[in-house]
């Protein structure tokens, strides 16, 4: 029986103001949320009893209640069945609309069933759907090239970020952006799946976009034509001083190959410190996060997850390839998932600097279970800890050095500044050179906090 366990990436309660994708010479990709052009969660799909169970109930026909023996406690039962009979005989005689199909009141009452949890990562997925869900691992997605998420105040979709060169970049959307409508039709009540299956469609294809922009007059019409997409998870490049920049946007199958390449290159650039970025990076999978933890960590406890019968499972690093320079993880609140499981194993280890703001705080895990119809439920399984105990859902993770991000300074500058990069650039750099000796503060697992405090830099 495999069980695949990877991180839900949604990140539905997110909202604050990242950078969108590098514009020429901008620097900061910060990306968030679900990429338009596919419907992406990162979860791989792992069969397991229970979803064949369900699927048997879901392929019953005739008369249902006479075939199956229902538990007391179950809410499946012969007064359901007869209830929900009732309700299929009155919508088909009476709905005005339009035509009412059996596949959609099956995959209505199915949603509807998942919705019940009340839980925004659990969901139902049609056997289209979930294709469209898988295909993602292969990195080419047919879309506007946007990241998207759910905004918590106004439950709109908004976009989180853009790839650069994409055509959502060509037309100037950006990070917050509100998705008001979709070719006219509103987003209000809509998922976010159902919003991003609005927006994705075929390379050649226009969508027309009325977006809410912050600071804004009016409304924003914007039409964007759909293209062929390849979403690069992780950019990297050498700074001044021997400082590298890597950034990690969101953690898929080919990111783990993508940071490995990364780090070799810096690494023989002569990398002297690395900066981290994880800004904006919604999770993705907890293999993926774990296999580029064990290139960065001491020996030990990475991250472990418990279920709901209180099984614990452990993922452990065996120390043999520790980041052997200094660090600074940079994060804000829509770092999410499986990001906040790599910076929270960073902190507790005290082998790097978490610099920004508060995380999204994301504890939680999902798994993909499938039927063999081919439709799928994903659903919560576990929460996650890090490696001193910590659960950081609803809570997120605090930085060791607090620093907004100024989007005034970004978006409304003729020559776009990142001002938490160039904070590291200006004062972390001068910290590196001032103490050196970064073997000996990693080995001593310095704490952070009383490290800055003893910094006159960090005292303007």
């Amino acid at each position: 029986m495999e069980e695949n366990k990877e991180l839900e990436t949604t990140t539905e309660e997110q909202a604050s103001v990242t950078p969108a994708a590098n514009n020429g010479e901008k620097k900061g990709l910060f990306l968030s949320g679900f990429i338009v052009g596919f419907a992406a969660t990162l979860l791989i799909v792992g069969g397991i009893f229970i979803a064949f169970q369900i699927h048997n109930i879901m392929t019953m026909k005739d008369d249902v209640a006479a075939q199956v023996s229902y538990g007391e406690d179950s809410a499946v039962n012969a007064q359901t069945i007869k209830k929900l009979q009732l309700l299929e005989d009155t919508a088909k005689e009476n709905f005005y609309l339009s035509e009412v199909t059996n596949e959609q009141l099956e995959d209505g009452m199915f949603r509807g069933l998942m919705d019940s949890l009340d839980d925004p990562y659990s969901e139902y997925y049609t056997a289209e759907e979930l294709n469209e869900l898988t295909e993602q691992t292969q990195g080419i997605y047919f879309g506007i090239g946007a990241y998207v998420s759910m905004d918590s105040e106004t439950n709109l979709p908004k976009i989180s970020g853009v790839i650069e060169g994409a055509p959502a970049a060509d037309v100037d959307l950006r990070a917050n952006d509100i998705i008001y409508e979709v070719d006219g039709v509103s987003t209000a009540g809509k998922t976010l799946t159902e919003a991003v299956n609005m927006i994705r469609g075929e390379a050649g294809t226009t969508v027309d976009l009325t977006i809410v922009r912050q600071g804004a007059g009016d409304y924003l019409h914007v039409t964007v034509e759909r293209a062929k997409v390849e979403s690069p998870t992780v950019k990297y490049e050498m700074l001044d001083d021997n400082m590298a920049y890597i950034q990690i946007v969101e953690f898929d199958d080919v990111t783990i190959d993508q940071f490995t390449d990364a780090l070799a290159t810096v690494k023989g650039s002569g990398m002297e410190g690395l900066i981290l970025d994880l800004r904006g990076n919604p999770g993705g999978s907890l293999d993926a996060v774990v296999k580029i933890a064990r290139k960065l960590l001491p020996e030990g406890m990475i991250v472990y997850t418990e279920d709901k019968a209180g099984k614990r499972t452990e993922y452990t690093c065996d120390g043999k390839t520790p980041l052997e320079v200094p660090l600074v993880v940079l994060v804000d609140m829509n770092s999410a998932s499986a990001s906040e499981i790599l910076a929270g194993a960073i902190q507790d280890y005290g082998v790097g600097t978490l610099v920004g703001t508060t995380t999204f705080g994301k504890g939680i895990v999902q798994q993909i279970m499938p039927f063999t119809d081919g439709s799928a439920i994903k659903i919560t399984i576990s929460a996650y800890y890090t490696p001193n105990g910590r659960n950081i859902h609803g809570t997120g993770i605090e930085p060791d050095v607090e620093c907004e991000f100024d989007g005034e300074a970004y978006y409304n500058s003729d020559d776009p500044v990142d001002n938490q990069l160039k904070f590291l650039r200006e004062r972390e750099v001068v910290h590196f050179q001032r103490f050196g000796e970064a073997m000996s503060i990693i080995q001593s697992k310095l704490d952070s906090k009383n490290f800055y405090a003893y910094n006159p830099e960090f005292k303007k």
